[in-house]
């Protein structure tokens, strides 16, 4: 009965941890581009990698050292919720929102709430090592409940009718500071008693960087970076795209257009379900083959977008497109974690699964995320495509799903050529 408590407590904080991401991440888009800003949406996306670059590392020092990472998890979500509450009452009572007041009160915000991410692992991970449980078999269904709880909220915006609104912003920081109420009553984490001053260097996972002299790590690498600048690219632009047909009598009725975060949850949903096949396809087809499935059906996420529409039959595309996100997202992620967790040695294994996350979640999906922006910019928010009507507007969008897709394949068949062919283990166990 006691691990079982621990089990529903970590399961509350995992839920609060990733509603506070889906009441925006999906979003946002739409709203920023109903206030003039869709220009913009790439920056407002695209400082998430660049805080995940360095704020992570920096806030598990002070739980390693300072603080213990509970009370450096409340303090964060505080933070970030006290933030993220002032832009959604800002942009409420504005006559005329200003980008850099926005912007600044956001990025303060993610700032504070991406290193929550590793924060609620290690604490979780923490109580249940002191509970005698198995974190590999123990874990998985704890964390299950964050995509849960990001589904949940994504459903919650959207029904509330605020997907177009700055209430997101402020239930999203309301949420945040549940979380860090909610923090305080979790288990005590130990802080490691280390004597001499902090190497920033090793505490920032630097010294992983010399895994580029070997010539399949680099390759590895950097085909990380690349298929990482596919990541946030939906999140950013998928909303606004549907909401778009809005505009075009005919779709301006149907589902998608008028509950676009429902329609988009169906990714997380497929995220969700993908985690209980990699198990399988890895035994079946071995790492690369699984992470060459992964870029492909990246080609078919960015396809399906740019060849539907809101109506019948196109929404099955869309459909379609929200399926295979599953397998886009958690078969790279998932089997490159432990292509690395494979390929490394014991003592540089933690600082290489920071590297990839740097290269995928960091640069990767930074550059992407403003090489996105930059082309959307071109073929859909321009004067010259707004002049001349939604249905330019719509061949914008087409074009800019077409070029995205162009990209994912171009990647693909690069990986599929120049990387190495990795044996096929049956025995292979994953860790999630």
């Amino acid at each position: 009965m006691k691990n079982r408590s621990l089990q529903f407590r970590l399961i509350g904080m995992n839920f609060l941890e990733f509603a506070v991401w889906g009441a925006y991440l999906t979003s946002m888009g739409t709203y920023l581009a109903k206030i003039g800003m869709g220009s913009n949406i790439g920056w407002f996306y695209s400082v998430q990698g660049i805080v995940s670059l360095f704020m992570p590392a920096l806030m598990g020092i002070v739980a390693d050292r300072w603080m213990q990472a509970q009370k450096v998890l409340s303090l964060c979500h505080c933070l970030a919720g006290l933030f993220m509450c002032g832009a959604g009452m800002y942009a409420y009572t504005a006559t005329q929102v200003d980008f850099t007041i926005l912007f600044t009160l956001y990025t303060a915000s993610v700032a504070f709430f991406m290193p929550t991410i590793a924060l609620t692992n290690s604490v979780a991970f923490n109580a249940l090592v002191k509970a005698g449980m198995d974190t590999v078999k123990d874990f998985p269904p704890i964390r299950v409940f964050g995509t849960v709880g990001f589904i949940a909220m994504m459903w919650v915006i959207d029904l509330l009718g605020f997907q177009a609104t700055p209430w997101q912003f402020v239930v999203s920081g309301g949420l945040s500071i549940l979380l860090a109420l909610y923090s305080l009553t979790l288990p005590k984490c130990e802080i490691k008693k280390v004597e001499g001053k902090v190497n920033m260097v090793e505490a920032l996972g630097l010294k992983a960087f010399t895994l580029f002299k070997q010539k399949k790590m680099a390759l590895f690498f950097i085909f990380s970076m690349l298929l990482g600048m596919c990541l946030q690219v939906t999140n950013s632009y998928a909303n606004p795209f549907i909401t778009s047909f809005g505009n075009i009598e005919s779709f301006a009725d149907t589902f998608g257009v008028q509950h676009a975060n429902m329609l988009i949850s169906i990714s997380q949903i497929c995220e969700a379900l993908c985690i209980l096949a990699i198990p399988f396809f890895l035994k079946k087809f071995g790492i690369k083959n699984v992470m060459l499935m992964a870029m492909f059906a990246w080609v078919f996420r960015f396809g399906f977008f740019g060849a539907g529409d809101p109506g019948m039959p196109g929404v099955i595309l869309f459909v379609l497109s929200c399926v295979v996100y599953g397998f886009a997202f958690d078969f790279f992620n998932i089997s490159g974690a432990l292509y690395v967790d494979q390929e490394t040695h014991p003592e540089q294994r933690s600082s290489a699964q920071g590297l990839f996350m740097m290269m995928t979640n960091g640069l990767g999906a930074t550059i992407g995320t403003l090489s996105a922006q930059a082309i959307v910019n071109k073929l859909v928010y321009s004067e010259s495509v707004n002049a001349d009507g939604p249905m330019a507007v719509w061949d914008g969008w087409r074009e800019a799903w077409f070029i995205f897709a162009g990209f994912a394949l171009l990647v693909a068949v690069c990986f599929w050529i120049f990387f190495p062919k990795t044996p096929v283990n049956k025995n292979i166990e994953v860790k999630h």
